[in-house]
């Protein structure tokens, strides 16, 4: 039978070993789904965190086969809303320069910050959230969240600051004097957007992008207390995005507390 149909007979008896088997490419949706059921928020996982997960199981695979599998299973996303510019110039204060020129990059920890406002619409009113990212590796290392943005709310999130660079936009909270003064305090050097360039905060602006993609835009956070969307925050950035959640632009996806502290240990 094997000349007849042209086929070795080691061949043969190969393919009846794997007869009834799945193949490899079956067997990839199932890790996927494992991955995803790790964590609630995993699903938002797209391929270049699938597959950097997938990598530090031990799994090699390419990033093509990812895309495929993920796109039989129907768990492909679709690009982010982008959020608005929420901050307003003010055009009477003096301005500092933009020092760092859309280079997002640091070199150490607490060397080069960003920071920013956002609105979340809740039940009983909207909520605003600032942010101070850390460009080393990628980590939340301040937030405050109130029911109005004054410049109180800015002011506070320059309290551990020490002599690195605070980029932020020109907004009126950041023009401050009493936001000028805690940074004075702490040795920060104020830099700048220019004006009306929201890409000179970018990656500022693409953390709050990524919050409310995978988070907020899920859950009717206009049908919920505050005080309930304050805790739900407070859990996704501290516990999920800073310590569990995939980060890409970290060797080997390391989340960004996880990162600080191996770049810590190798220090040592």
């Amino acid at each position: 039978m094997c000349r007849v149909v042209k086929v070795s007979e080691s061949g043969y008896y190969r393919s009846l070993q794997s007869a009834g088997k799945p193949k490899p490419w079956q067997l990839l949706p199932v890790k996927i789904r494992e991955i995803y059921n790790e964590n609630p928020d995993n699903d938002n996982y797209g391929v270049g965190r699938i597959l950097l997960a997938l990598t530090q199981r031990g799994i090699a695979i390419s990033r093509s086969s990812v895309r495929r599998a993920m796109k039989r299973g129907g768990l492909l996303h679709g690009a982010p809303r982008q959020p608005g510019n929420l901050t307003r110039a003010d055009l009477a204060a003096q301005k500092a320069e933009n020092l760092i020129h859309r280079d997002f990059t640091a070199g150490t920890p607490n060397r080069k910050w960003l920071t920013d406002i956002t609105q979340i619409q809740c039940q009983d009113g909207k909520l605003y959230l600032a942010a101070v990212l850390d460009c080393y590796n990628g980590e939340i290392v301040g937030l405050a969240m109130d029911d109005n943005m004054k410049k109180e709310l800015c002011a506070c999130q320059a309290q551990g600051a020490y002599g690195m660079t605070l980029h932020s936009d020109r907004g009126s909270q950041f023009t401050s004097s009493s936001f000028q003064k805690v940074l004075a305090q702490y040795g920060a050097v104020q830099s700048m957007s220019g004006t009306g360039r929201c890409y000179d905060n970018a990656r500022m602006e693409s953390f709050f992008a990524t919050l409310k993609k995978e988070k907020l835009y899920r859950i009717r956070t206009e049908q919920m207390p505050m005080a309930q969307v304050k805790s739900i925050v407070f859990r996704y950035i501290m516990t999920y995005y800073n310590r569990q959640r995939i980060y890409t632009a970290n060797p080997g996806g390391l989340p960004p507390a996880m990162y600080r502290q191996a770049a810590r240990g190798l220090a040592a």
